[in-house]
């Protein structure tokens, strides 16, 4: 996909528009989970969420190839389209975004803050997806897909800063949607020689990509209802499959109760909003708490977009919570 050098660059080109986020080690985190933790706070991102990366260099590197673009479409539960939205408005070029029915509509609010022409059409993101295609076709746009070449080098800028700020990392545990995260996070080790152990992490409500790393193949799920919607993937794609196939340790599944609890850890402990996605990795690591004790481990907080009622009512359920 790309090789040190090409990575470097890319965050060059990043820095352009964003600083770096941080990594920190909590230590009330650590202390309840008996390990040291390093939040890698992806939720410090200008869109909130680590995608922003992939949307700055995709936009970057498609004008290069077709200065001529009369615009753009995609479809997104809100993180992607945030980062299109945010990349597109900074170069003068118009996008449309396709999300599905009932999508959150504090990520609709700021898409369409950043001149976003936000269309709501399908029961999920699948069904969003092939109304993207379907614009494209219809209005000759170019239709930025969940996963590219550019898109996994830019979000891999997170993964060069985490692992040459943080040494001797002994497991990571990042969240699975379309698979560019951890894609990203897989190869940015591997070029730098680590020996660190890539946990991924989806719903059990939102399994498609842990039954088809599983059994080794493609495996379509008919549903992904899930309040974590980053994770709301149905339809792996063979391409990142064969990545995560390739460089993963295994891929864990944590329940949408797992993840509340997660949500209500990192806030307590660290005081940062992770949305269910983002919260997801840690619920991976509180499931194998157990695997980790004394080891240096590593979370990905991929972003913190979450409706305030949704979050509030999340805090709010301390009496349903594990004990950690």
């Amino acid at each position: 996909m790309f090789d040190l050098n090409s990575l470097r660059l890319a965050a060059t080109d990043v820095y352009r528009s964003m600083a770096p986020t941080p990594q920190l080690a909590w230590p009330v985190l650590a202390d309840r989970l008996g390990c040291t933790v390093w939040v890698k706070h992806e939720n410090h991102t200008p869109t909130g969420a680590f995608k922003v990366r992939g949307g700055l260099l995709y936009v970057q590197g498609l004008l290069a190839r077709e200065p001529a673009i009369k615009g753009l479409v995609t479809a997104t539960r809100g993180n992607h389209g945030q980062s299109l939205a945010l990349a597109a408005s900074r170069m003068g070029l118009k996008i449309s975004i396709v999300v599905p029915e009932g999508n959150s509509r504090e990520k609709n609010a700021a898409m369409r803050a950043m001149g976003a022409c936000v269309i709501e059409c399908g029961k999920d993101f699948d069904e969003a997806r092939s109304k993207a295609a379907a614009l494209a076709q219809n209005h000759g746009l170019h239709l930025v897909p969940a996963f590219h070449p550019d898109l996994i080098r830019g979000v891999a800028t997170y993964a060069l800063e985490l692992f040459e700020a943080v040494s001797e990392l002994d497991t990571v545990y990042v969240p699975i949607g379309m698979g560019s995260g951890i894609c990203g996070l897989i190869r940015t080790r591997d070029l730098l020689g680590l020996k660190t152990e890539i946990v991924g992490v989806v719903s059990s409500h939102a399994d498609a990509f842990a039954q088809s790393f599983e059994q080794g193949r493609v495996i379509c799920t008919d549903t992904a209802h899930t309040f974590a919607d980053g994770l709301a993937c149905r339809q792996p794609l063979p391409e990142s499959l064969a990545i995560i196939a390739k460089g993963a340790a295994r891929v864990i599944r944590v329940s949408d109760r797992e993840i509340a609890c997660a949500m209500r850890l990192c806030h307590e402990t660290t005081h940062n909003t992770a949305e269910g996605a983002g919260a997801a990795a840690l619920a991976g690591l509180i499931k194998e708490q157990a695997l980790q004790q004394g080891r240096r481990v590593a979370v990905i907080l991929s972003g913190a977009n979450i409706d305030r009622q949704l979050y509030a009512g999340i805090l709010d359920e301390d009496s349903a919570s594990p004990t950690v």
